[in-house]
């Protein structure tokens, strides 16, 4: 059954780019602010107990839908239930159509669109260097499609019956990370708490995206350039420890690129270079999706009940 709605709810997360707009969940920022505030309230707790509570909290409509399911919960209302929490796991973007917004900035020539499309993939400040811009976009296809697309899956799959509350509730950490994130950098009176909640959101859904991550890099060798990646992977920046989000990041985006295997021709405009990079990597995603959609297809052939 879980194959089933998976295969459903990634055409639909194809397909139905008219509804994006509700997977945004900006209704969630009140609750997720609530929290955090009253978080403050304790600030001698360790930060890990109210971003585990206020994760509970979000997660909990999730549970109480399934368990009222009981005996249904193999049948159709299942699939349905499953579709449905997976169209808003997923995202909060299709990768693909925000890589084509930003290929049709460049076509446009368009420098304010190009800046506002680049940072949304990025997440941070857009480099004021063009090629610098097209390598970190790039790079932030295949983190992205780690965050958005193949972690999600990931814990879908591996929670069996319970997949849709796997796949939530890595959904709300991201939330409350990116939400946790955007308060810290806003600041104010109570600017220490806020960042130190969003390290610690940060580190849990780091934690939660190390496995995916890896098979996510080594999906990307086997659908790339299978030696360049394997190169990159070895040879990587062991030396900066970090926290368990920043080495994920850091081994999506060196092993992405090498297994992309795309460089810059001579003569080649930085404007034509950052489309062909960027549509080369959503490629690679692509083809990678049809590799894990393979593999779980056999899986379940193969008496793995999904």
């Amino acid at each position: 059954m879980n194959l089933i709605a998976l295969l459903v709810g990634l055409i639909v997360e194809r397909l139905a780019t008219q509804l994006f707009h509700l997977r945004q969940l900006r209704w969630f920022d009140r609750v997720i602010d609530a929290g955090f505030r009253l978080a403050q309230r304790f600030d001698r707790w360790p930060a890990i107990i109210p971003v585990l509570l206020l994760a509970a909290v979000l997660v909990l409509p999730v549970y109480l839908v399934m368990f009222g399911l009981g005996i249904a919960l193999y049948g159709f209302p299942y699939m349905i239930l499953a579709i449905i929490v997976l169209f808003f796991s997923l995202g909060p973007k299709d990768i693909g159509e925000e890589v084509s917004e930003y290929c049709r900035a460049i076509e446009a020539d368009d420098d304010e669109r190009i800046q506002i499309t680049a940072k949304a993939l990025l997440e941070k400040e857009v480099p004021a260097d063009p090629m610098e811009c097209v390598r970190q976009v790039e790079a932030a296809v295949f983190v992205q499609a780690n965050n958005r697309l193949f972690a999600v899956i990931f814990w879908f799959v591996l929670l069996g019956p319970y997949g849709p509350l796997g796949a939530w509730a890595y959904r709300v950490t991201d939330l409350i990370r990116r939400r946790a994130a955007f308060n810290a950098m806003r600041g104010g009176d109570d600017g220490e708490a806020v960042q130190q909640i969003a390290v610690t959101v940060s580190r849990l859904h780091g934690w939660l995206a190390w496995i995916p991550a890896r098979l996510t890099v080594l999906g990307y060798a086997l659908a790339g350039n299978f030696d360049g990646a394997i190169a990159a992977w070895r040879g990587g920046d062991s030396g900066k420890a970090g926290s368990p989000g920043e080495q994920n990041e850091n081994l999506l985006a060196r092993v992405g690129t090498a297994a992309m295997a795309v460089v810059r021709e001579d003569g080649e405009s930085v404007h034509d270079r950052g489309i062909r990079g960027a549509t080369a990597a959503t490629g690679l995603v692509l083809r990678l999706l049809g590799i894990w959609a393979f593999v779980i297809a056999a899986m379940t052939l193969y008496g793995w009940s999904l």
